[in-house]
């Protein structure tokens, strides 16, 4: 591309980039090898990929850069075809006017910038990229099963169909406007959108900074930042992002709600827009519910074997109160309309209360709360009680007052189904307790508790081998095996470096037996409960989650993070650290 690898080498010795050591064992990594030397050179931690094309793009004279979102506009790359794209490693970026700026592995190619303006008819601009990095957004601009192009001209053509509409402000025509009609702002929002539904994203976070905008794509239960676009867009995306979620743009001291409901890449998407003001700017956060990914089925969400023989029993009683309990984004709402899925045909009638109502039902009657108004969860469960309920599910439990009701709801000839936020079966008892309601009410409404974890998945493409630390070996009473090894994610594109792809649910199922109704009814600890479950070959999440160790499911460090806080032996290891992993 540029000459002899050794002259590259030198000039960047010369420059104090790398040392001569350095470039002795890139040379000679590459004479075992082969591959381009600057490859080997940021491949042993030499230099960074935007240092090595900073540097051949002086060489050569042309501008150098590491491809990311924001760079790209969707459209623009899909004016050559993939299969000509990938065979002259080129990828076109944006547009003005009639100057088209491509990134290109040779960018002094005179064959290569000839067949780019024949099929383009455009000036072309060479921008140098690296080869893998060409490579790897080929594939997410220009693969055959997205459907850019369609899915951007469905926000475009204004085909997004909203489900709830909120007043927008009709004022003069200002600045700001003409900054959200123009293409790159509607691209970057759309591009935002659409790589989060590719990758499995469940929220995007746009959060204003002082030098840029970061988003961020929650996956698998982890943030990672994708895109910073310039500082200077954050208003007009933020902007955008309200229009299309029928939200007031005028008011940016108050936090707003909006909705969305849209069709991209023939699926079925409904985004819950939210908004709030900081001392930066507004931050935008949008929950992503795509329902071609959500499974109802108990064994898909990893509830198998004696569990699943629990769970299906206690949905047959006739009535009773059923709680999952977990923290925030342990999949509460999954297990209850899995329930409902499994409860719902023509012989009952099944009203939920939600907040917000997530997934629509067919044959099920949802409620959304709105405390705006008044319609609170207690208000409206005491209305439906008066609709002729089978089955009731009740988002969550927040008060005493809610608590009493979906209660009485129970013993009243009601199967009632709801969440509730504590860290595992026993600690819901205790929950109840403190809300106020009284123990043989409890004892006599209550038929079980379910409390539940999402574990990251080991990333199949990169699953290698180690060896945990031996004190948190210790922790789990494995130190017996601490010459053995154990699964692991080393890292790669597919999972985003992050060693893990997916996640896995892991579940405590506790029947109200007879003896756990006369523990409840006395007031007896959760230690008491726990002794009790103990002796009956209970077996807790703890132990639950160390059975997807034992599989090569997840890790020991993984499975340690999720059930940290569980009653019966919460700890958190030295060394390890509470992630909350932003890759």
């Amino acid at each position: 591309m540029i000459g002899p690898s050794a002259r590259l080498g030198e000039q960047l010795v010369a420059d104090g980039v790398i040392t001569p050591e350095q470039l002795a064992e890139a040379l000679a990594k590459q004479q075992a090898d082969g591959g381009r030397l600057g490859g080997r050179l940021v491949e042993i931690g030499a230099l960074s990929s935007s240092t090595l094309v900073s540097a051949l793009g002086s060489r050569l004279g042309v501008p150098g850069c590491v491809l990311r979102h924001g760079l790209i506009d969707p459209k623009v790359a899909k004016v050559i075809d993939r299969e000509e794209a990938e065979r002259l490693k080129v990828l076109p970026l944006f547009r003005v006017r009639n100057t088209l700026a491509v990134a290109m592995v040779e960018p002094q190619s005179v064959p290569t910038l000839d067949r780019l303006r024949q099929l383009t008819q455009c000036t072309i601009r060479p921008v140098l990229a690296m080869e893998e990095n060409i490579a790897e957004y080929q594939h997410k601009y220009l693969a055959a099963e997205v459907t850019v192009d369609a899915f951007l001209a469905s926000i475009e053509e204004s085909d997004v169909e909203i489900s709830e509409h909120e007043a927008i402000d009709e004022g003069p025509v200002t600045d700001l406007d003409k900054m959200i009609d123009g293409s790159p702002v509607i691209n970057l929002v759309n591009v935002a959108i659409l790589t989060a539904l590719r990758e499995g994203a469940s929220d995007i976070h746009i959060e204003p900074e002082r030098e840029a905008t970061q988003i961020r794509h929650r996956i698998d239960g982890a943030l990672r930042t994708m895109m910073t676009p310039p500082r200077a867009m954050h208003a007009a995306l933020v902007s955008r992002i309200k229009v299309i979620g029928r939200m007031d743009i005028s008011e940016k001291r108050l936090p707003q709600e909006g909705r969305v409901h849209l069709v991209a890449d023939g699926r079925e998407i409904d985004l819950r827009v939210s908004s709030m003001p900081t001392v930066l700017g507004e931050k935008i956060v949008i929950r992503i519910l795509d329902k071609s990914n959500l499974s109802f089925e108990l064994s898909d969400l990893g509830i198998c074997g004696d569990d699943r023989t629990a769970i299906e029993g206690m949905l047959r009683s006739p009535y009773g109160l059923l709680l999952v309990t977990g923290p925030t984004g342990s999949g509460k709402t999954t297990t209850l309309y899995s329930a409902l899925d499994l409860l719902r045909n023509e012989a009952v009638n099944i009203v939920t209360v939600e907040d917000p109502v997530e997934y629509q039902l067919s044959g099920v009657n949802q409620i959304q709360v709105n405390e705006g108004i008044g319609l609170t969860f207690a208000r409206a469960l005491r209305s439906i009680l008066r609709q002729d309920p089978d089955i009731i599910m009740v988002g969550e439990i927040r008060d005493e007052d809610t608590a009493r009701v979906a209660v009485q709801s129970a013993l009243t000839g009601h199967l009632v189904l709801s969440t509730l936020h504590t860290n595992d079966c026993p600690g819901a008892v205790s929950r109840l307790l403190d809300m106020g309601v009284e123990s043989y009410l409890i004892s006599a409404a209550v038929i079980g508790f379910i409390a539940q974890r999402l574990a990251r998945k080991i990333c199949s493409s990169c699953d290698t081998s180690y060896y945990p630390p031996q004190e948190l070996l210790e922790l789990v009473g494995w130190g017996h095996r601490a010459n053995e090894l154990f699964h692991k994610g080393e890292g790669c594109r597919t999972c985003h470096n992050s060693g893990f792809r997916g996640r896995v649910g892991i579940y405590e199922v506790m029947v109200a037996d007879p003896e756990i109704q006369r523990l409840i009814q006395k007031e007896a600890s959760e230690s008491d409960l726990r002794v009790y479950l103990a002796e009956t070959g209970w077996r807790t999440l703890r132990q639950k989650a160390l059975d997807l160790v034992e599989r090569g499911e997840s890790t020991l460090e993984e499975v340690m993070r999720v059930t940290r806080s569980e009653g019966a032996g919460s700890c958190n290891p030295s060394g390890m650290q509470a992630e909350e992993v932003n890759v």
